[in-house]
């Protein structure tokens, strides 16, 4: 089957580049496997009890007893099938897809929000990235990088970040016109009211931004499993090839239960945001009728 005039415009584009910024990518991909290694290494050398303990205080702080117990209980399932070392290996690949979808994709948010243009050029952008099947970033991934998990991370990245990117421009396009008029009536620089009113409004909205890409991220765990991920992925595509039903319920059940960790935790943080938000927002607003009797 031969390609047509787009398919050979794209595959002349990844060649252009592979012959000529191969030893680019060779540095990028040594750097960034070094930095999942790391990552990895550092959440392995945790033992098991540390971990369970310290996901349990941060679910008991959170969101409270009933979810530290299910945190409890579901990493407890996790290592009783003996899937630890693959969640470790799973989390690594979605922490450091996450990270670094949020260090490019909060500043676009932010470019999009304040320039029209470039939230344009963007939204189309990102309805690429969102509609495109994911299988389609494996290939020039695999090109560019070769096996492994910095492929399977760099496609994670192009499929995960778009609701970080959307999400941070829709909260601070939604921040109140009166409260920058404020701080520009105070004298306020641009880089004054990003960090001191845009950003700290926009913070749920971004935190649901965040929460979204983890959720993507973990969806992309059995697809980037075919070109070297490992983790949780590789154990439910090697059920998939042997037809093994236990072994692919095993490894999705472990997916499943580390997507509820993490969105649950990850919401919390929104959920307060909002919160605190709403709180600031109504104590001048219950104060002003005393004000004004007390004028009167």
């Amino acid at each position: 089957m031969n390609s047509s005039i787009f398919g050979k415009f794209a595959e002349d584009v990844v060649n252009f580049l592979f012959s000529h910024f191969r030893g680019g990518f060779d540095a990028f991909s040594a750097g960034l496997g070094a930095v999942i290694k790391l990552l990895e290494d550092g959440l392995s050398a945790v033992p098991f009890i540390a971990m369970l303990v310290i996901l349990m205080a941060l679910a008991l702080w959170r969101k409270g007893v009933v979810f530290a117990v299910f945190v409890g209980a579901a990493l407890y399932v996790i290592n009783y099938m003996g899937l630890w070392a693959q969640t470790v290996s799973t989390l690594a690949l979605v922490v450091a897809a996450t990270f670094f979808s949020l260090v490019i994709g909060v500043p676009l948010g932010i470019w999009g929000a304040r320039n029209k243009r470039v939230e344009v050029i963007l939204r189309s952008l990102l309805d690429f990235m969102q509609t495109m099947p994911a299988f389609v970033y494996l290939i020039p991934a695999v090109i560019l990088f070769g096996l492994g998990r910095v492929p399977a991370v760099i496609a994670t990245i192009v499929f995960a970040m778009p609701p970080v990117v959307r999400l941070t421009t829709l909260g601070i396009r939604q921040v109140r016109e009166e409260l920058l008029e404020a701080g520009r009536s105070f004298g306020s620089t641009d880089a004054q009211l990003l960090w001191k009113i845009q950003l700290p409004n926009a913070l749920p909205s971004i935190m649901a931004g965040v929460n979204q890409t983890i959720m993507m991220a973990l969806s992309m765990v059995v697809v980037a499993s075919m070109i070297g991920a490992g983790g949780l992925g590789e154990y439910v595509l090697s059920g998939i090839q042997r037809l093994d039903i236990g072994i692919g319920f095993e490894g999705g059940l472990g997916v499943v239960l580390l997507a509820i960790i993490l969105d649950r935790l990850t919401e919390s943080f929104g959920v307060k945001s909002k919160k605190k938000k709403k709180k600031v927002i109504s104590t001048p607003a219950k104060s002003a009728p005393a004000g004004n009797t007390a004028q009167t």
